[in-house]
């Protein structure tokens, strides 16, 4: 940033902090395909490890800078300005153009973090989103008020990066110390379901991958002389006898911003790493070799990094080569010398294990149980179906059989529809005598008969 440069040294500005240790937090790269060759030293890597917010909070610093008043203000606060919320309060003396571009920052943000919980909501088929409830789970903005940036915005913004930042390296141990246990864990589990021939072999292969691993060269103190001047000859490719601090330091800012960041620090841990891990030998974890890299980095911030702002000045650094530790360094113990963890630990994170293995039985118990009762009631919905579907078809032979007439043997009508009768067939009379004629019809009858040819 253009106005780093003309900061006091003295001056701990932890917006600046904030964006330069987003950059410089421990790289996270994939641990199965590290590039033992084509490495240049000093080379800034692309670190993938990012807060989830952090476009928004490079955006915001990046449109606070083109404000003369606050980066005025800026230059001249101290951490607990900062920290406290004071230099928040400045915010609303910016120009209306700063104001308005913040204010569409954090429309963006807004609109992005909704779309990141309807996709995942819509993952799990869920409907009916109330948004404004699921976006208090972000700390960096105030979500009552998604549509301009106010003091509150930046005040929640800086105190979130820097609450993140500070857990950061804590939360990588922690889950390194897991990393470990699971492994221990998984090999005990592994090695109980072997007999004692194959567990004996399976240990003595154990203890000679062990044995391998530590059979390493010295491992220099990460930041003294020795370290560093291996850096200036090896990878630098410079005199070891005319090695001088202030032009290291210059070397290896890459950025020429005037500090050490996390990432370039971490950057001169290479050769010494190297010396002890190969990702093409199985006795070498990769995932090992990245939490050596943070523990080295932070063993450097803790002794060079006077007012803790995750960053190293040129005047931090020559004073610590000033320091009888840069000289005479006490041994590095690397992390295959130590232990990791004791039994108690293991139990422990075994017990809980167990727990969580337990719980998730007795949740697929109760999901088998569901899941038969459900087959139950398909099994009696599907009987209940096949009965219904018999009692219908008998209803409806039952009202075929009452709605035709009964037939004959041929299939005929046993009952002829009235007004119509077979030839030669008499109409019959009603019981009781016959009926008159009516007048002239024997007359007629006659006639026709005297008409008949012989």
């Amino acid at each position: 940033m253009k106005w780093l440069s003309v900061l006091p040294q003295q001056c701990l500005l932890l917006m600046t902090c904030l964006l330069m240790a987003l950059q410089a937090v421990p790289i996270d790269i994939d641990k199965t395909k590290v590039k033992a060759e084509g490495h240049v030293e000093g080379e800034k890597v692309e670190n993938p490890v990012r807060l989830y917010y952090d476009e928004y909070l490079r955006q915001v610093i990046d449109v606070l800078e083109t404000d003369k008043h606050f980066r005025e203000k800026l230059q001249t606060a101290d951490i607990e300005e900062i920290k406290s919320g004071k230099l928040s309060r400045e915010l609303d003396l910016v120009s209306h153009h700063v104001r308005t571009r913040l204010d569409e920052l954090k429309r963006q943000e807004v609109a992005r973090l909704r779309m990141l919980i309807k996709a995942k909501m819509d993952s799990v088929q869920d409907t009916g989103i109330d948004h404004q409830a699921l976006l208090k789970q972000f700390e960096h903005l105030n979500h009552q008020n998604p549509d301009t940036f106010e003091p509150k915005d930046l005040d929640m913004l800086i105190k979130a990066a820097t609450s993140d930042l500070e857990n950061y390296d804590k939360t990588r141990h922690e889950e390194f110390k897991k990393y470990e246990m699971m492994k221990e864990h998984e090999r005990r589990e592994y090695l109980k379901t072997l007999d004692e021939e194959k567990r004996k072999k399976e240990e003595s292969k154990f203890e000679e991958m062990k044995k391998k691993h530590g059979d390493h060269p010295k491992v220099h103190h990460p930041g003294s002389k020795d370290q560093l001047k291996e850096v200036w000859e090896e990878a630098d490719g410079l005199d070891p006898n005319e090695f001088d601090p202030k032009t290291f330091f210059k070397l290896h800012d890459v950025n020429n911003d005037g500090f050490l960041d996390e990432q370039e620090l971490e950057a001169l841990f290479t050769k010494e790493l190297e010396k002890v891990y190969d990702p093409k030998n199985e006795e070498d974890d990769m995932v090992e070799m990245e939490e050596e890299r943070l523990r080295m980095r932070e063993h450097v911030m803790n002794e060079v990094d006077i007012n803790k702002d995750r960053l190293v000045t040129l005047e931090e650094f020559l004073r610590a080569t000033e320091k009888k530790e840069f000289l005479e360094p006490d041994s590095w113990e690397t992390l295959d010398q130590q232990q990791l963890f004791t039994e108690d630990e293991l139990k422990e994170f075994e017990n809980h294990i167990s727990q969580q293995e337990d719980e998730l039985r007795k949740k697929a118990e109760e999901l088998q149980k569901q899941k038969e009762e459900l087959q139950r009631q398909h099994d009696q919905l599907q009987a209940q179906k096949q009965e219904f579907q018999q009692v219908v078809k008998q209803m409806e032979q039952k009202k075929l059989q009452q709605g035709n007439a009964p037939a004959g043997p041929g299939g005929e009508l046993k009952i002829q529809p009235p007004g119509e009768h077979k030839a030669g067939d008499a109409p019959q009379q009603p019981a009781g005598g016959d009926q008159p004629l009516p007048p002239g019809h024997v007359q007629e009858a006659a006639v026709r008969t005297d008409q008949v040819h012989p």
